[in-house]
């Protein structure tokens, strides 16, 4: 079973049904089909720039649309249930994806879509400079 566990910012209305899906199915098309457990924030711009800051010691920099961390990137204690494989957090911006969609002239959807497969990407080991 894949479990996916999703932190969202009150004003941002993406569906947790529609996250859970996506990376559900994108995972499983990747062979990861049980025992993975993966962490989902919709968050804002001052907290993406915060995580980029603490993360990547970037600073003047615009927000990221999408980070991704494996629970070795990570720099806290994570405690998860002993039977999951914690593959790591992804992390959206919502206010970037929303200003990405309409410039592109994408829907939300399509851009949420996007972005986190994007980020499970990162999670699998496939990265782009």
């Amino acid at each position: 079973m894949i479990k996916v566990n999703i932190i969202k910012n009150s004003q941002a209305p993406v569906s947790s049904v529609f996250v859970r899906s996506v990376l559900k199915k994108f995972l499983a098309k990747n062979g990861i089909v049980s025992d993975a457990l993966v962490n989902v924030a919709i968050v804002t711009k001052p907290k993406m720039l915060k995580l980029a800051f603490d993360y990547l010691d970037e600073k003047d920099k615009p927000a990221h649309n999408v980070l991704a961390f494996t629970a070795n990137e990570t720099r806290q204690n994570f405690v998860y249930p002993p039977e999951f494989i914690f593959l790591g957090e992804i992390v959206v911006c919502y206010p970037v994806g929303i200003e990405e969609a309409k410039k592109e002239g994408s829907t939300l959807d399509t851009k949420f879509e996007e972005l986190i497969t994007h980020g499970a990407l990162h999670l699998l080991g496939i990265h782009h400079k």
